[in-house]
């Protein structure tokens, strides 16, 4: 049995900006890049034609929401506004390292995350002091799919060395996290299984 780990909203809490839009645009500006008038409604369309669960990381999305208005800004720039742009505060949650030690001593243990925003797993990782308790890290933004598209699943199972029908995949979102069950594994919703008692509960089975 392989286990892996949703993060926001599981592992830790994060307070993200109220207004990403405007948020992005003010770290844009700061690094020269004329935003548009009208960059709410840019940043709000869609500019990339991705299959259906396919991960745009944010970069991306905001250099051609600029394209779009006639704004040519260099991709480094861009990426480093976008990563700048969140920057949050990171609580972990009560009983969330023990848990991943807990299940990590009874086999491999891996974090399955969906984020578009470059270093923002990491990042988190480091603030929640989570860094290194994985063995393996997959963020949709570097495989290339969200949850709950089977494919996210894959290739954190893949990451693993395991099957996909073996991994148990720790989550608090049923729509999103529940996705699991469409490879063959199985869910564990931390809004009926507390951190707490997720451990115990593998180790109940035969």
């Amino acid at each position: 049995m392989a286990v892996t780990f949703d993060l926001f909203g599981t592992l830790v809490d994060v307070e993200y900006p109220s207004d990403p839009a405007e948020t992005v645009a003010r770290e844009l500006e700061s690094r020269g890049i004329a935003v548009p008038d009208d960059w709410h409604v840019a940043y709000g369309e869609r500019h990339v034609d991705a299959p259906a669960g396919a991960e745009v990381p944010l970069p991306a999305h905001v250099a051609h929401a600029l394209d779009s208005r006639g704004v040519d800004a260099a991709e480094n720039v861009v990426r480093h506004a976008v990563v700048a742009a969140f920057d949050p505060d990171v609580t972990r949650r009560d009983g969330a390292l023990e848990a991943v030690r807990d299940v990590g001593a009874q086999g491999p243990v891996g974090l399955l995350s969906n984020c578009a925003v470059p270093e923002l797993v990491s990042k988190t990782l480091i603030r929640a002091g989570l860094r290194g308790e994985f063995d393996a890290v997959t963020a949709s933004v570097g495989c290339g799919w969200r949850k709950p598209h089977s494919k996210a699943f894959e290739a954190a199972a893949d990451a693993l060395d395991v099957a996909p029908e073996t991994l148990v995949h720790v989550g608090d979102n049923p729509d999103t996290d529940g996705g699991i069950k469409d490879v063959g594994g199985r869910f564990v919703d931390v809004t009926e299984t507390p951190l707490s008692q997720v451990a115990a509960e593998f180790e109940a089975e035969p």
